[in-house]
């Protein structure tokens, strides 16, 4: 009887992705074990039980290897985009987007505090979470820019700017603040908060509805109003947030 020749692993693409994140956990583990430096590539594919010629199919180096599951967050915002709402607000949808991010790091927790672990000793692995936030922050822009425009907004593109870089430092409030807890706060709620704030800012800084009630004095949300300049909205917002920080 002759046997059906059995598929590789990375093969398919649900194979792929198993791979690549087998790879990733294994280069986590050996990073925190041995330390950064001393990990070699050799080490990592071997752990994984692959080649070295398989690592490459997949990383450029070492330091693409810590966020394995980046491009694949970025399809899923890219989705979400795609699929959204025309008449749902553009901001809630972006939040909704980023949220993705979040997810991801709280459905691998061990995984998630070892990389925020290396992130702040090793500074290489810190140029490549910024690089990583710069594209999740282009990718906001981009939706929201064409959502603005639209809607006739004169001030399109720089409206997207502020509110991706707006969310984008919701996101990393509420990410960073998580880690530091050990992952044992409400993620979900914490950024429920974060995003409704900045849902509301920019909400405020576009006119208020007929009815709408007058918000607090002394909020973020008060002091945005249509004459505020853009610029001066994240800067707001991130002072909120950096009150929020746990003392």
């Amino acid at each position: 009887m002759t046997e059906t020749p059995r598929t590789r692993v990375g093969a398919t693409p649900a194979g792929r992705r198993q791979l690549r994140r087998a790879l990733a956990t294994a280069a986590v583990d050996l990073f925190a074990a041995n330390g950064y430096e001393a990990t070699t590539i050799d080490d990592i594919a071997a752990a994984a039980g692959v080649g070295r010629r398989t690592f490459f199919r997949y990383f450029d180096s070492k330091d693409d290897v810590l966020f394995a599951n980046h491009d694949e967050i970025v399809a899923e915002m890219e989705q979400v985009f795609e699929t959204a709402d025309p008449g749902r607000d553009p901001i809630e949808v972006a939040t909704a987007a980023v949220s993705l991010v979040l997810e991801s790091y709280a459905a691998e927790l061990d995984v998630s505090l070892k990389r925020f672990s290396l992130t702040r000793t090793v500074p290489s692995l810190r140029d490549k979470e910024v690089a990583t936030v710069d594209r999740y922050q282009r990718v906001l822009a981009r939706y929201l820019q064409d959502r603005f425009a639209a809607a006739g907004d004169e001030a399109a593109t720089l409206r997207a700017a502020v509110a991706a870089a707006a969310i984008a430092a919701a996101n990393n409030h509420v990410l960073r603040r998580w880690l530091r807890s050990g992952g044992r706060d409400d993620i979900a709620a914490a950024a429920t908060e974060a995003f409704t704030l900045v849902a509301d800012a920019f909400r405020t800084s576009g006119g208020k509805s007929s009815g709408e009630a007058e918000p607090e004095p002394g909020t973020v949300v008060a002091v945005l109003s249509t004459a505020t300049p853009l610029h001066e909205v994240v800067t707001r917002i991130g002072a909120a947030l950096r009150e929020a920080e746990p003392r």
